[in-house]
């Protein structure tokens, strides 16, 4: 294995790791405006957006550490063969894929939760708008 070699991986977890701070800020923000909406007025959705929200920030972090770990064992393995350590340059590039791995699958999962959250605000406006149609009025009425 040659020094090139982990050194391809660079520009791939370079923008993996901005990809996952864009999604940070995402979600950071959806909770700033989720606190502004619950501050004027109750939504039936909420405490259910509010434990998605949870767990796709947990999603993101993991990702997160696993994708500058990534980073990391991928700059050591650099190193390491860098100073002629073929062994553990091998090594360090293959815990290095593999953590990289990790973060993709934890990617993968907090874009399903975040696909769930889209669905709960999704049934939210539905609801308010059988709620508010002129023939849910009437067929709520006696």
């Amino acid at each position: 294995m040659t020094l090139t070699t982990p050194a391809l991986l660079f520009p791939a977890i370079s923008l993996l790791l901005l990809a996952y701070t864009n999604r940070f800020l995402v979600l950071a923000q959806l909770i700033r405006k989720l606190a502004d909406e619950e501050r004027d007025r109750h939504q039936s959705g909420t405490a259910r957006q509010i434990v998605l929200l949870r767990r796709r920030i947990s999603l993101t972090k993991r990702m997160q550490v696993a994708g500058v770990l990534s980073f990391l064992l991928c700059t050591l393995s650099m190193f390491a063969l860098f100073l002629s350590l073929e062994l553990l340059g091998m090594l360090l590039f293959g815990v290095s894929l593999v953590t990289l791995s990790i973060s993709l699958i934890y990617s993968l999962w907090e874009v399903t939760i975040s696909t769930n959250a889209l669905n709960v605000q999704l049934q939210d406006i539905e609801d308010q708008r059988k709620g508010s149609s002129p023939v849910a009025a009437e067929e709520a009425s006696p």
